[in-house]
């Protein structure tokens, strides 16, 4: 029997377990649910289409993640400038040469696979922020300190709201202030940002926002304002989960999105999917695996051996519980629809790859809370 490595015992010590278990308990939970909601309507004779290629590309995303492991987080800091570079020629090429879909051009065509760039820009700006704020610790004193670093991902920002895409826009907002929380950031700019926010709010409804989105805004104050438009997707989520009850209809068994009640059941709106066929109990299990995974990401950001290293965190972290506040909030009614792919859980191969590979990064911080040495 092969021996293993002591280099290879000194990665498996020092991995967070809870964080990666709970992250594969997610993925291992999301496949479950893929097939359910797309055993019947597949873009082949494969009833299994969606999960297998789930599946693929979630085994493919783990073996690059386990390999970057090996590799210290902090290398990827000299690579920002061109990061940042390659991100905006990204969301550009969107605009110029991406195909459309849902009312959006957000995808390009690369073979057979669609990527979405917005979603690997997120990522990108995590790294790209935490690198240019680590220097800008202590020193946010005031808005003069804190509008080169709005301007610096605020490009990105406008970028994709043009597309648009206000619910990746919105989550750039996420991982902006939870960054420049964290690098010391007075309150009364805070709060003085969003109280901007808000007293911009006509503006950005008369010369911001689309048609569909000013609706959905109406549909989430009144769902019966259209219910058979922009509110049947509401409508149906909470009709889809409201019928799990306790212990859900089973695996297989939702009549909303079994018979195709509940539009997007595989993607945005899968939370209804687990709601319905596994009850209060499998979502609370759901959420569960998120409270580890976002608690994780809160320990490994305050014990982060270096700044960057701790800014990474804190955005990962701002991010995917981003994600799942507004994911879960939309389908359960009580947040706008905004197209926000459940962490881990929704179907998407861009969506699925950042996601892994955030984790990826979480798990390379905690590793080197005290420097590995491979070198006795």
């Amino acid at each position: 029997m092969p021996r293993v490595s002591s280099d290879t015992k000194r990665i498996l010590r020092r991995i967070d377990y809870p964080l990666l278990f709970a992250s594969l308990g997610l993925i291992i939970y999301s496949l479950i649910t893929i097939s359910s909601a797309t055993h019947i309507n597949t873009p082949s004779d494969d009833r299994f289409w969606y999960v297998q290629r789930q599946g693929l590309f979630a085994l493919m995303n783990i073996f690059i993640g386990a390999v970057f492991l090996n590799f210290d987080y902090r290398g990827i800091q000299q690579y920002s400038k061109k990061l940042y570079i390659f991100n905006l020629i990204m969301l550009l090429a969107v605009m110029l040469f991406g195909h459309a879909a849902l009312g959006a051009q957000r995808w390009i065509q690369i073979g057979p696979i669609s990527i979405q760039p917005s979603e690997f820009s997120k990522l990108i700006m995590i790294i790209c922020m935490a690198a240019i704020l680590e220097s800008r610790v202590g020193n946010l004193r005031g808005l003069r300190d804190l509008l080169p670093v709005a301007a610096y991902i605020g490009l990105p920002f406008v970028l994709v709201l043009k597309q648009p895409d206000l619910g990746t826009s919105l989550v750039f907002m996420a991982i902006f202030f939870g960054m420049v929380i964290v690098c010391g950031i007075r309150w009364k700019i805070l709060i003085g940002t969003a109280l901007l926010g808000v007293a911009s709010f006509p503006f950005l409804w008369n010369f911001v926002l689309k048609d569909y989105q000013k609706m959905r805004l109406m549909v989430f104050l009144d769902p019966n304002v259209d219910p058979l438009g922009s509110g049947y997707h509401i409508i149906q989520s909470k009709i889809a989960i409201g019928s799990g009850m306790l212990f859900g209809k089973g695996i297989f068994q939702g009549t909303q999105s079994q018979l195709n009640f509940l539009p997007e059941n595989h993607t945005d709106f899968i939370f209804a999917v687990v709601g319905e066929e596994f009850g209060f109990i499998g979502a609370v299990i759901l959420l569960f695996l998120y409270l580890v995974v976002l608690w994780r990401g809160i320990y490994i950001a305050r014990e982060a051996a270096d700044m960057f290293g701790r800014l990474l965190a804190v955005g990962i972290t701002s991010m995917l519980a981003f994600h799942v506040l507004v994911n879960v909030g939309m389908t359960t009614g009580i947040m706008p629809v905004t197209g926000i792919p459940l962490p881990l859980m929704s179907y998407g191969v861009s969506a699925l790859t950042t996601d892994i590979l955030s984790i990826a990064i979480l798990l390379n911080i905690n590793m080197r809370k005290q420097k590995l040495d491979f070198t006795t």
